[in-house]
């Protein structure tokens, strides 16, 4: 079984920072893609960003330049360093992971419980 877990969620104000981590535990061969989600109340989960194994990434216009996605492979490990935060990224974050049990599978993506997020004007 694997699991995702997220930390370093929280309440700051805006302008301010917020570094979130996401690990991922259990017997697994690799990581492929990982991937941080947001949810804001009475919206539609959406994507922020987005790494690869190979290290390719992907932000979601509404945060490139501010928010910015780094994993550790070694330490099957994902963060997402967030700056000049504004009440519009205040949301559920959650870490997504498409993990692999052999060279061959094709992956299970799997999710974490989230990580609330809140930005005060």
């Amino acid at each position: 079984q694997v699991q995702l877990v997220e930390s370093g969620g929280g309440l700051v104000q805006a302008g301010g920072s917020l570094r979130l981590s996401c690990a991922a535990s259990g017997s697994f061969y690799a990581i492929d893609g990982m991937a941080w989600y947001r949810q804001a109340p009475g919206m539609q989960r959406e994507l922020v960003a987005r790494i690869e194994r190979g290290g390719n990434i992907y932000y979601a216009d509404s945060v490139n330049g501010r928010f910015t996605i780094s994993r550790d492979n070694a330490k099957n490990t994902a963060h997402l360093q967030m700056t000049t935060l504004q009440p519009e990224d205040t949301g559920v974050y959650y870490c997504y992971a498409d993990v692999l049990q052999s060279y061959w599978d094709t992956g299970t993506m799997y999710r974490g419980q989230g990580a609330q997020v809140t930005v005060s004007s």
